[in-house]
């Protein structure tokens, strides 16, 4: 094996999946690197329907196994987009010996002192009216507004073409289109919280880079920076002219950032 071949594990956000890697995932492969791409549970082409999650826990099962899977030498390049942000923090705080260094790509980035819970609450929060445009929630009592209860919910075309896929190319927004899937509202604050801790004794020490992507419209750069001035990273990188969807609007740029990252924190 070459000396510098590393082994990047990429997780996809919110109603997306493996898929949506495609375009990183070759250049990674095309530089002589190792890639894996995972679907975690009731996504991409993962069995489990969404309504199915009984937990966070469960949807992060197959993070977890993959991660049990590595032999205890090796050491990975961990990269989240978006919520997936929150499933390598908790692969940070079980596994922190078998990763080089954590990428949260304009993700949600909890802390021992700031947690998922928080974090959803100031999206929420940040939100303007008719910010969500078409996406739909459905409760699992019925069509009623349930806040506080599980359900899920399906990002609209509308939604999508506006707020995430705005500077990609139009063919990724139709893919995008044809294989989202609903994601898991989870009711329960307490679990959700006990589920998605971290303490400073593992996730922290895992060396941890922020990318920051300027045009994004979900989590705004504000939002992106204000999470990196409470948990402060080793790194922060900028793609400018990046949507919500980096690997899709800017994926050179994006891929190239990967590969210093490599260099400099394996």
């Amino acid at each position: 094996m070459r000396e510098d071949k590393r082994h990047f594990v990429l997780i996809h956000g919110a109603c997306h999946g493996a898929w949506c890697w495609y375009k990183v995932a070759s250049l990674v492969k095309s530089a002589g690197h190792q890639v894996t791409a995972l679907d975690m549970a009731a996504s991409g082409i993962h069995p489990t329907q969404v309504r199915e999650l009984n937990s966070i826990t469960q949807y992060f099962e197959p993070l977890m196994e993959f991660m049990a899977s590595l032999a205890s030498e090796e050491r990975i390049i961990l990269v989240g987009h978006s919520f997936g942000g929150v499933a390598i923090s908790v692969a940070m705080e079980n596994f922190p010996n078998k990763i080089a260094a954590a990428v949260f790509v304009t993700a949600l980035m909890p802390a021992p002192d700031l947690s998922f819970v928080t974090l959803l609450h100031e999206y929420r929060q940040s939100l303007v009216s008719d910010a969500e445009l078409d996406t739909q929630r459905i409760f699992d009592e019925g069509l009623n507004d349930h806040p506080n209860g599980n359900g899920y919910y399906i990002f609209g075309p509308q939604f999508l073409a506006s707020n995430l896929y705005q500077l990609s190319p139009v063919e990724d927004l139709t893919l995008a289109m044809l294989l989202l899937r609903p994601g898991r509202l989870y009711g329960d604050e307490e679990r959700l919280r006990e589920e998605t801790r971290v303490t400073w004794d593992n996730y922290g020490t895992v060396a941890k880079v922020y990318v920051v992507c300027e045009q994004d419209k979900v989590f705004k750069p504000d939002s992106q920076r204000s999470m990196i001035e409470r948990n402060p990273t080793k790194d922060v990188k900028v793609i400018a002219d990046a949507d919500h969807m980096p690997m899709f609007s800017k994926p050179q740029e994006l891929f190239a950032h990967l590969q210093d990252i490599a260099k400099t924190y394996y």
